[in-house]
Order: C-alpha cells, then sequence, then structure tokens
C-alpha cells in the first residue's frame, strides 16, 4: 500500500498543512474546518487563507523561496510542533513537485498525498502532456518544441500562435503571464529570444491558438484512485481576466461527455492517484475539444465543488486515510465567481460587445458560491479589496526602493533584489497565531 495511505481510524484528529495563502486554499482552510480538521496555512504574499476563522494557526514562507529552504522549513516545523501524521497541500505546481519529490524524506513525519512523481510529471511538463496525448490519440493543439532562432526561422506554422513555458521553476514575466500571442514570424522570433533568456530556449512551447474565450474551455474535474473516478465533474470557464490567457472569474458546472471521455481516457493510461483537473478547449473549426493542460493539484475554482455536491479536499482527506468514498457525480448548474476579476471580464466583454448587460445578470443570477466571500467567515472577503491595494502600494514603494538603490549601489556586487512586486519581501504578513 503507498504510503500516503493511512489507517483511518489511527489518524482522525490529525491535520492538514496548507502550504499558500491564496484563494485554492482558502477553499481548503474552509472544507476541511468544516469537517472539524485542524488546518494551518503557511502564507508568502497571499495570505487570505490564514485569515479564515477555521485556520488555526499561521505560519510565514522563509526568504528567500527555493526548493532548500522551503524543504528545511517544512521538516523544521513538523518537528517544533509534532505534526506527525498531518497531510501536506500545495495549491501551486512547484510547491506540488517539491512534494512529490521529496515525498521519501517528507513521509517520515507528514502525509504526502498522490500521486507520484513519475506520474505527476505528465502534468508537470506540458511536452509530456502533448506526448501522452499523441500516444493515447487524444486532440490536442499542434505544439512545436525548438531550440534555436534558425529553426524559428524555418518554422512552418499557421499565424497566431501562442508562447507557453514548457513547465515553471521561476517567477518572471513570461511564466506569469501564462502565454504569450505572436501574430507573424518577426514577433515570433523577438518574443522566442525573449522567453528563452528567461526560461532556456528548450523549455518555451510554440502552440497552435485555439480561438474562443473562457466560454469554450472546459474542465473535467476528479479524485481518482488508481486510474478509476471516486468523485468527477465537468465545468465551463463562462469567464476570465485577462481575456486570453487568463484565470477563472466565472465557472459554471455542466454536463459534457465528449470531455468526461477523453480525461478518463488519459487519467486511466496513467493509472492515475489523486485529485487532478484537467483542461479542454472547443474548437469551434472543426467541433472538437482539444487537451490543454491539467493539473495534479487543487485548482482556482475548487471551492464551488462543495455546491456541487463533490467536496473535494475533504474527499482526497478521506482516500489518504483510507476512508470509504463511494462513487459521486458533482450536479450541473453551479455557479461560482471571483469578484474582483469577474467585473473586469465583464467589462472586457461588454466594451467588446459579447456580452449585453442583461445577459451578465442573468449569468450571475442565483451564483452558487464565490471564491472570497463566505457567511459563515466573512473576514477574508472584507479584507480581501483593502489587502490588494496593500500589495500594490508595496509594489510600487518596492519599485522606487530598488531604483534608488541600484543608482546608489552601481558597480558593486550587492544581495540580489527584485523589482518585481509579486517577488518582494511582504512585510504586512500576519504573526503566527496560536
Amino acid at each position: 500500500m503507498p504510503s500516503y495511505f493511512k489507517s483511518g481510524s489511527s489518524n482522525r484528529g490529525r491535520g492538514v498543512m496548507v502550504l499558500s495563502g491564496d484563494p485554492p486554499s482558502l477553499g481548503i482552510v474552509r472544507s476541511l474546518g468544516r469537517h472539524h480538521i485542524p488546518v494551518w496555512a503557511v502564507v508568502g504574499k497571499y495570505r487570505l487563507a490564514g485569515l479564515s476563522r477555521y485556520c488555526g494557526r499561521t505560519l510565514r514562507w522563509p526568504e528567500p523561496a527555493d526548493d532548500a529552504n522551503d524543504l528545511e522549513f517544512l521538516l523544521e516545523v513538523g518537528q517544533r510542533y509534532g505534526l506527525d501524521g498531518w497531510m501536506l497541500l500545495a495549491t501551486d505546481d512547484n510547491r506540488a513537485a517539491l512534494l512529490a519529490r521529496n515525498r521519501e524524506v517528507l513521509s517520515e513525519r507528514f502525509l504526502i498525498p498522490p500521486p507520484q512523481w513519475d506520474v505527476m510529471q505528465n502534468a508537470f511538463d506540458k511536452r509530456l502532456t502533448f506526448e501522452l496525448a499523441e500516444r493515447l490519440g487524444i486532440d490536442h493543439p499542434r505544439i512545436h518544441k525548438l531550440r534555436a532562432r534558425e529553426e524559428v526561422e524555418n518554422l512552418q506554422c499557421d499565424f497566431p500562435v501562442v508562447l507557453k513555458p514548457a513547465f515553471k521553476t521561476s517567477i518572471n514575466r513570461f511564466t506569469r503571464e501564462r502565454g504569450w500571442l505572436v501574430n507573424n514570424r518577426a514577433e515570433l522570433i523577438k518574443r522566442f529570444e525573449e522567453a528563452g533568456k528567461m526560461v532556456g530556449a528548450d523549455v518555451v512551447v510554440i502552440q497552435q491558438l485555439i480561438p474562443g474565450g473562457g466560454e469554450t474551455q472546459f474542465s473535467y474535474a476528479a479524485l481518482y484512485r488508481d486510474g478509476q473516478p471516486l468523485a468527477s465533474l465537468v465545468a465551463r470557464r463562462s469567464r476570465q481576466y485577462p481575456a486570453d490567457f487568463g484565470q477563472a472569474s466565472f465557472v459554471e458546472t455542466c454536463e459534457c461527455e465528449d470531455v468526461e471521455r477523453s480525461a478518463e481516457r488519459l487519467l486511466g493510461a496513467i493509472g492515475y492517484t489523486g485529485l487532478v483537473e484537467v483542461e479542454f478547449k472547443f474548437d469551434v473549426r472543426d467541433g472538437i475539444y482539444k487537451l490543454l493542460d491539467f493539473n495534479p493539484r487543487v485548482w482556482a475554482w475548487h471551492s464551488l465543488t462543495d455546491k456541487a455536491g463533490v467536496d473535494f479536499p475533504y474527499l482526497l482527506w478521506r482516500l489518504v486515510n483510507n476512508e470509504p468514498i463511494e462513487r459521486i457525480r458533482g450536479i450541473p448548474g453551479v455557479k461560482w465567481m471571483r469578484v474582483v476579476r469577474d467585473v473586469p471580464a465583464a467589462a472586457q466583454e461588454l466594451w467588446g460587445g459579447r456580452l449585453t448587460a442583461k445577459a451578465y445578470l442573468r449569468s450571475i443570477a442565483n451564483t452558487s458560491t464565490f471564491a472570497i466571500f463566505s457567511s459563515d467567515d466573512p473576514v477574508p472577503g472584507l479584507l480581501e479589496i483593502p489587502l490588494l491595494f496593500v500589495a500594490m502600494v508595496n509594489g510600487i514603494r518596492s519599485r522606487f526602493h530598488l531604483t534608488a538603490l541600484l543608482a546608489k549601489v552601481r558597480g558593486r556586487s550587492r544581495r540580489d533584489l527584485s523589482a518585481d512586486p509579486e517577488l518582494a519581501p511582504n512585510t504586512n504578513l500576519p504573526r503566527v497565531r496560536p
């Protein structure tokens, strides 16, 4: 039996440590807290999860953030607080990979949820994702993996195309913006070289653009064990912000057999175990749902799944603790909204004539759940906008501070600082709460 499965009776009362304070982490904290499972949050630039009434303690990630420091920190925290048998949960690719790659050493104290790294890497690296899809005959956009300018100059492709990182091991403008739209060859050469300097040319993937916005994107979300679904649903990303390569702002559960069949074939072929979101995009040119990505962890809009009848964080807790789970399917028609993203997303659609005010109001009527606001846990919702404002001010302040510092110490060796507000040290984090 894999090391992440333990006896349910012996682990009841042990908790979960969520490795971020972002909105998906807030959803995990609420899900588990409502089931009376102790939950802590380790926060960095995001700290909403630590403000939840269901969060028992808030810790801060050390600086600088890298795998070695993070691993040492987790082991130290586990020893200091006696967290034997606690489960660790990540909400981003890099820390999910950190857990999977270091499963052996971390499992001496913690429960590390599946999947194993040899399975997870098929999702972590988009090149492997599409190679797997190709072998299984699952439709996907054409991709090109090139290494040099000469290859880009001679590439035969239809424009526009999208440049994406095959995986994300660092935070920079290319990895943060999720994709760069390129409309002609001259722009492609320029952008390819620019991206290559940030992540390495071999990590840059050139991908065929499938037309359409968020309304053409569908996701299969599920909990699996040994390649078989235990709980699942399909959802449509009705709106996202920014419109081209943004994050979901309005999502609604639905039914789509084509998406479900393709995802089940993909996950069954690799014997997948764990939580997963598999993303598809409907290509209006040929009427086919094409694989875009899959995430071996919780995803941005997972907090709607409780209302849909498949409370994924809690079900994962039951799986890891070897408790029985009957086959569950989520119900259609459940709506989720991230308000601070959906307002500008809707404004873009209204301005472009792709959405009417009446249609927008109709779409948000009877919204089932919100990403941040919750009546039984109001503080994160009340503080979200003030915290965003503070982060923006700190970011502006960091930029001016760095400019002055560079001018002052020009020509001398110095500690590397970042002008990027998302990487700047966060001085507004809450203290550790007992």
